[in-house]
């Protein structure tokens, strides 16, 4: 089967189109093409993501990146004889675009020239996200789907994260071969650490999932992001202070900044990370910060407080929940000393871990289209077009 997922859950409009065969022990992906249009750089001036921005620049960019995915994969050609869309459609179309109108008059006017693309499912991000932006993809899929008759199919953002990390180590570029997923063996748990995320999320198997701890304030990547902003690093922010911390311990001077880890011996398996960033905000108004080795040495210490706390709290749910495998997933799997440093705590238990490749720590579609293959062979009809929301709920 042919799927085209959408993710516009953040400042990136990510389209994907992959063939899958196999059944949900061993499925195998070929991507027949991947675009994604960040928004990164609009979004600096604001030091974070700005909703109504994100929005604006996801309904200009969607259905160009779209258009442009379908001819990358080969399942692009134009109608030879233009019938206009039937009224009943273009009409529901306008409902369902209502705030995206020149997307909805785009899409009226360009479609009836394009032949029903060879795709089975159209795999949406549903959330969780920013609204905004979610609605913008949601809307966008939910017009193709009516218009093409294409069974859509919404899909967890975070369930996205998760199996992406199964995606065995192999590049992913244009025009590349068949892709496969490591063996995953049951229970096992998703450390789920990003922008807007922190979570533990045990899997009794695929698609079943039990959330056992979040986050009560900032995400990790949050966290990483907001301390940024405390030592004048420009947005994006997290990578810089692990480069700076990473040229910190490089210099083989001692850390002396001691900062909190919070809930760190807590009897459950939530997260807060507010009060370690205001600890690094009363500690920076202490010293000059200006100065590069005192950030460095900032950096260091709050990185070295945050995985100390991701860490601990995840060997003890391994430990507890007898856990055989551990998938990280989200943009901070990327941190190479949180990966160092779970890979450490983790090896006397012989515990099965997985890391996204880095290119697939970042949201992208693929993910989505993973995630959707999955939901697929759960809901064959897919889901009733007046029923698709935004939606942050695990295993919809």
């Amino acid at each position: 089967m042919n799927i085209l997922s959408i993710e516009t859950s953040c400042d990136e409009t990510a389209i994907s189109i992959m063939k899958v065969s196999g059944g949900i022990k061993k499925p195998s992906f070929s991507i027949l093409a991947n675009n994604v249009s960040s928004q990164i750089d609009i979004h600096k001036e604001f030091g974070g993501v700005f909703p109504a921005v994100a929005k604006r620049e996801h309904t200009k960019a969607i259905f160009p990146l779209t258009i442009k995915t379908l001819k990358e994969a080969k399942i692009y050609s134009e109608n030879k004889k233009i019938i206009p869309l039937d009224k009943k459609v273009c009409k529901k179309i306008r409902e369902i675009c209502s705030h995206e109108q020149e997307l909805a008059e785009s899409l009226i006017e360009i479609l009836p020239t394009i032949k029903k693309p060879k795709i089975d499912y159209i795999a949406i991000t549903t959330g969780p996200g920013l609204e905004p932006a979610l609605w913008v993809g949601i809307n966008f899929a939910k017009a193709i789907a009516l218009a093409f008759d294409i069974p859509l199919i919404p899909t967890n953002h975070m369930e996205g994260h998760v199996l992406s990390s199964l995606f065995k180590e192999k590049k992913v570029a244009k025009g590349f071969g068949v892709q496969t997923l490591n063996k995953v063996s049951f229970p096992a748990l998703a450390v789920l650490i990003s922008g807007g995320h922190t979570e533990l999320v045990i899997m009794r198997d695929f698609l079943k999932y039990k959330k056992i701890g979040q986050t009560r304030d900032d995400a990790i990547g949050e966290a990483f992001d907001k301390v940024a902003r405390i030592l004048d690093i420009p947005y994006p922010g997290g990578p810089e202070i692990s480069k700076l911390a990473k040229e910190h311990r490089k210099s083989g001077l001692n850390d002396e900044i001691n900062f909190p880890r919070p809930m760190i011996h807590s009897q459950d398996f939530d997260f807060s990370f507010s009060g370690l960033k205001t600890a690094v905000l009363y500690y920076s108004q202490k010293v000059d910060k200006t100065k590069d080795e005192i950030k460095k040495a900032i950096a260091r210490a709050f990185e070295d407080a945050a995985t100390d706390v991701i860490v601990h709290k995840t060997y003890k749910a391994v430990v507890k929940y007898k856990i055989t495998t551990v998938v990280v997933g989200g943009g901070v799997a990327a941190n190479t000393h949180i990966k160092e440093k779970l890979t450490e705590k983790l090896k006397p238990l012989k515990t099965n871990i997985l890391f996204p490749r880095k290119d697939l720590s970042t949201d992208n579609a693929l993910m989505i289209g993973i995630a959707g293959y999955f939901q697929s062979l759960k809901n064959k009809k897919g889901a009733n077009l007046n029923k698709v929301r935004a939606n942050g709920n695990w295993s919809l």
